[in-house]
């Protein structure tokens, strides 16, 4: 044995078969298309959107620090009420008679207190509501879908769960709450470094006033880290579009499976149109041999016509056709007895501009009508 044979019997012997699809990126390849109109319409239909977060809670967080500057002395006047009410009704609840319990008393303080404090959180309540919906809708619209909130089995696969752990996006909202976090921390630091001398006239303050002053502070802070987070939100939904817009790409392959889908195989289509055809052309030449003339151009189009007085009010095509079919035409014709008449500009205008079954249009009738005299005269009907 050669040195050669040696070589390939070893190089064989090694040899490791293998799938160039093993490399693919997933079925079809690479995910290089954009996601066409159906793919995003299931995915909304599914609730998956591009929908930030942040959003929201830039909204919230501004609409609240500012409730609280505009509500703040409607907010004081209910929480002064309710403590002297809930004050002047202690002496006469911890004073127990003979026979007689102070729980009426107690539960009329306590229902005060609930409906004092109810009414002054409804503003904060309804305006969050309205924020959410208003921050959600200006982003995607309304679409209400109860399918995100269906319970799935794969969401309880730890296999999953740990893969999301570690993944990119939990990366990036772990990097995202780094920042928010200093980023806040700095703006506090830097703020209250600044009202420093302020802080340290509260001692010398009445209660009232250096609790509005404390107030005026922390709400003056709250706008500030509010604006932080604006601009934090802004930058969210810009990433949160495109990281979305990137996951919904779509496959050469997914998009040919898409469009098989939703518009049918090519190749059945194709078949269907040329049965259609057929049949088409069938009934045609059913009806050819009611024509009274053949106008043809004279290789490349021939034009059946018909007229009945009794019936019509124009001259009607009843069957065309080009090349083969404008062939098969004129055999018919000619076996039918039909007279077959040569006029080129006539049967193109005819052929390009009249469908079968439809009536010739006024701008034709006098060249029609020459044709059809013609044709009567030779066979004695004129």
């Amino acid at each position: 044995m050669t040195l050669c044979e040696d070589y390939g019997k070893l190089h064989s012997d090694f040899m490791i078969s293998y799938d160039l699809q093993f490399f693919a990126d997933g079925p079809g390849g690479e995910k290089t298309e954009e996601p066409t109109a159906k793919k995003l319409q299931d995915a909304r239909n599914e609730g998956q959107v591009a929908n930030s977060r942040e959003v929201g809670n830039a909204a919230g967080l501004l609409a609240l620090f500012l409730m609280i500057r505009f509500l703040y002395g409607y907010m004081g006047d209910n929480f002064s009420g309710m403590f002297r009410y809930v004050y002047n009704q202690i002496p006469t609840t911890i004073i127990m008679y003979e026979g007689y319990t102070p729980f009426q008393d107690i539960q009329a303080m306590m229902k005060h207190a609930v409906i004092v404090m109810f009414l002054t959180a409804l503003p904060f309540f309804a305006v969050a509501i309205l924020i959410g919906l208003t921050a959600n809708i200006a982003q995607v619209g309304w679409k209400v879908t109860t399918k995100p909130l269906q319970p799935k089995f794969s969401k309880l696969n730890p296999i999953s769960g740990f893969k999301k752990i570690f993944s990119s996006r939990s990366l990036f909202e772990l990097i995202k709450s780094l920042a928010k976090i200093a980023i806040i921390s700095f703006v506090v630091y830097n703020y209250f470094t600044g009202v420093t001398a302020s802080l340290f006239t509260l001692y010398d303050m009445p209660l009232k006033q250096a609790i509005g002053l404390m107030g005026s502070m922390i709400i003056d802070v709250g706008i500030r880290i509010a604006a932080i987070y604006v601009v934090i939100a802004a930058a969210d939904v810009i990433f949160q579009r495109r990281k979305f817009k990137k996951d919904m790409r779509m496959t050469k392959q997914e998009v040919k499976d898409e469009y098989k889908n939703t518009e049918g195989d090519p190749q059945i289509k194709g078949q269907q149109r040329r049965r259609m055809m057929q049949a088409s052309q069938r009934r045609m030449m059913q009806e050819l041999p009611q024509a009274d003339v053949v106008i043809t151009n004279p290789t490349h189009y021939a034009v059946a016509i018909k007229y009945d007085a009794e019936l019509y009010d124009a001259p009607k095509v009843v069957a065309k056709g080009e090349d083969y079919l404008a062939q098969r035409i004129k055999d018919v014709a000619k076996e039918n007895g039909i007279e077959i008449v040569e006029n080129k500009p006539l049967a193109r205008m005819l052929y390009a501009n009249v469908e079968v079954g439809e009536f010739v249009p006024p701008e034709l009738y006098q060249a029609v009508a020459e044709v059809l005299a013609f044709v009567y005269h030779l066979q004695g009907k004129v």
